[in-house]
């Protein structure tokens, strides 16, 4: 299935075969296996690459990314949007939390997270819960491993202005790949010139974006407004 729409996409044989390989040795590490049937298989290519990854690069502009979700944010988003069924929303979140234990395990990944500030004010189930999501994105942004920086309206013009999210993993021996998703899928880029894109957007929301320092004190501050 992946096979096919790498090459629908216009990938070539030796761009599929890698992809597919990650893939493969992620599917080896079946972790996920009580949550297959809330996870869809396009999900699941993400899930096993992200496995794999040593450091990853998140844009969000209206949510806060999932690997640094509190559970009742996590639960309350995934009600909300309707795209998982009610008897399953509580499935998808464990695994969610799950997935999240990459960022504190003995071998930790990388993450760098740029959110928009519009994900710090949304208002998910009520204000409690909004207050402690920041506390929790506030105390994680604090580990080693991760870096997290807000990027306001008034930082002006970035290079990611249509794009609502994207994710940039990066691997020890292999090249990178972007990551976006549409309503019902995702695409994974891996040609060099389009990841060098990705990248190039990348480096400018860090360039715009607050400061992590700076980042911190505004989610801290938030965190206690009322």
């Amino acid at each position: 299935m992946l096979a096919d729409d790498l090459r629908a996409c216009g990938a070539d044989q030796q761009a599929v075969d890698r992809l597919t390989s990650l893939v493969g040795r992620a599917d080896a590490k079946t972790w996920w296996a009580p949550w297959a049937n809330v996870v869809p298989d396009w999900f699941r290519t993400y899930v096993g690459l992200e496995g794999l990854a040593d450091t990853a690069f998140v844009f969000e502009s209206m949510v806060v990314p999932g690997l640094l979700q509190t559970e009742e944010y996590a639960q309350a988003l995934t009600l909300g949007t309707g795209f998982v069924r009610p008897d399953h929303a509580e499935r998808f979140v464990s695994f969610r939390q799950t997935r999240a234990r990459r960022l504190t395990d003995e071998e930790p990944m990388t993450l760098h997270a740029v959110i928009g500030e519009a994900a710090l004010r949304l208002r998910v189930n009520g204000e409690e819960t909004r207050r402690a999501q920041l506390r929790h994105l506030a105390a994680m942004s604090e580990l080693p491993n991760v870096t997290v920086q807000v990027l306001r309206p008034e930082d002006g013009p970035h290079a990611a202005g249509a794009i609502g999210k994207f994710v940039l993993l990066d691997f020890a021996h292999v090249r990178p790949i972007a990551y976006t998703e549409v309503l019902d899928g995702a695409m994974y880029v891996q040609d060099p010139d389009g990841v060098r894109t990705y990248s190039m957007v990348s480096d400018n929301l860090r360039q715009v974006a607050l400061s992590p320092a700076e980042s911190r004190a505004l989610i801290t501050e938030l965190a206690g407004a009322r």
